[in-house]
């Protein structure tokens, strides 16, 4: 029965990009009337550096340290019983808006080269805010190998919350995306929390979710230095109700407030550096991923990881992946050792920086891995620089008459490959789009 639903979501996808053809040739034409006039960029990143030594690996282990089953339950006991992603989807609130409706704006910061194939803007209250950042992306592509979660084809995006009181800052969100009819796209918010005081209360976990891999059941996000934490992770069969409106987060008089959300996502488990800490100021070569990725090219499927210095900062990107474990028991956490401790088993490292979204693939499983590398724009135009890169060298993309190699997005966000469709999801601005991969390797040669 598996194999025959399998046939039947290929046959629905097959279907689902020819009637999106239509779409790409729009988003083909809304590319043109970006400015041509780019200035050509240089700063290829050439080769990638395999970081093989004892010493460089070392220095990526982390620790896995869950959540206490006994919190998780005390805190389901007093907020009620958990819900799953479909629950969540039955509440969607909020529209994407379709390419055609989208501002001249939301448009303008979209890939030149290659152009998007799909492209969505955000409820307009979320879209006009100045508060809240989009950062990363992740599907029920990444989540199952059917590409669907249940019935349901979802897109998940997280958010970071940069203004406001200060009371209220560092909070992070994730947008529940109901992906089911493309033409119709609907959502609705979820806040990240921690359980604190024994399960009693929870507080906002405060992180730039600029990462976010969504694998099996769990949600894994970067922690940009909460708590010294690497990773934190989420139950997607984990999803409590808030029942009181209103900013408070956790625990309040007549029940549960998530800063005005309908939906709180208590975390299960987080991953430490063995050695060091993410805080402020992390030594060189911890483990303080500010991307993340699933890569199903290897086996077992492993998450990849990334840290960049910012754009013109000279300082290297370091690429790097761990293993799922394959114990039924333990679905999507990383491969652990007796002592709870995840190895990495590949690192690299890049001449690039400004690094905001990493991808590796493989064509075949005996094939080289290629890294897809999105750099933050270096110029006044706006647009930064996707690179495919591996051992050998590094390629990009050239638009303009100047054959600029800043064709890829403005301000571009993590990659997503959702292996059942060929696309590459991520986000621009605020501009939620994707386009196939092939397209991607097309515009390299």
């Amino acid at each position: 029965m598996k194999h025959r639903g399998r046939h039947r979501r290929r046959r629905r996808g097959r279907a689902l990009r020819a009637t999106l053809a239509g779409t790409a040739l729009a988003l083909t034409a809304a590319a043109t009337l970006i400015s041509a006039s780019q200035a050509t960029v240089g700063g290829n990143p050439g080769a990638l550096k395999p970081l093989t030594s004892s010493a460089d690996l070392g220095r990526l282990r982390l620790t896995e340290q869950q959540v206490p089953r006994r919190w998780l339950d005390r805190l389901a006991a007093g907020m009620g019983r958990p819900v799953g992603v479909a629950a969540v989807l039955d509440g969607t609130d909020r529209a994407l808006r379709g390419a055609a409706q989208c501002t001249a704006g939301e448009r303008r910061a979209l890939p030149v080269e290659p152009p998007a194939a799909r492209a969505y803007c955000w409820d307009p209250a979320d879209a006009a805010t100045s508060r809240w950042e989009p950062e990363s992306v992740t599907t029920s592509g990444d989540a199952d190998d059917d590409g669907r979660w249940g019935p349901h084809r979802v897109i998940l995006s997280g958010w970071t919350r940069t203004g406001g009181p200060a009371a209220d800052r560092g909070l992070a969100r994730v947008a529940f995306v109901d992906d089911d009819d493309p033409r119709h796209p609907s959502y609705t918010w979820a806040l990240l929390a921690v359980p604190v005081d024994g399960g009693r209360d929870f507080r906002g976990l405060r992180s730039r979710v600029s990462g976010m891999v969504w694998y099996q059941d769990k949600l894994l996000v970067t922690a940009s230095g909460a708590d010294g934490a690497a990773l934190y992770v989420y139950d997607l069969h984990r999803i409590q109700r808030a029942t009181v409106a209103g900013d408070a987060v956790g625990r309040v008089p007549g029940g549960w407030s998530a800063h005005g959300y309908r939906w709180v996502l208590p975390a299960v488990a987080a991953y430490r550096p063995a050695a060091g800490s993410c805080g402020r100021e992390p030594a060189a070569g911890t483990p303080c991923p500010d991307g993340l990725s699933l890569d199903r090219g290897t086996a077992p499927d492993s998450l990849v990881a990334s840290v960049s210095g910012a754009a013109g900062s000279g300082r290297h990107t370091r690429l790097w992946r761990y293993p799922f474990s394959r114990d039924p028991a333990r679905s999507g956490l990383l491969a652990v050792d007796a002592a709870g401790t995840a190895p990495a088993v590949e690192a690299y490292e890049s001449r690039a920086d400004g690094v905001r979204g990493v991808l590796s693939y493989r064509a075949a499983p005996s094939a080289r891995p290629e890294w897809y590398l999105g750099r933050a724009p270096g110029g006044a135009d706006g647009h930064g620089t996707l690179w495919r890169q591996d051992v050998r060298g590094a390629q990009a993309a050239t638009c303009g008459e100047a054959a600029s190699h800043r064709c890829w997005g403005d301000g571009t966000g993590s990659l997503s490959y959702w292996q059942q469709t060929g696309e590459v999801w991520s986000l621009s601005g605020r501009t939620l789009f994707a386009l196939p991969l092939a397209a991607v390797d097309r515009s390299l040669r």
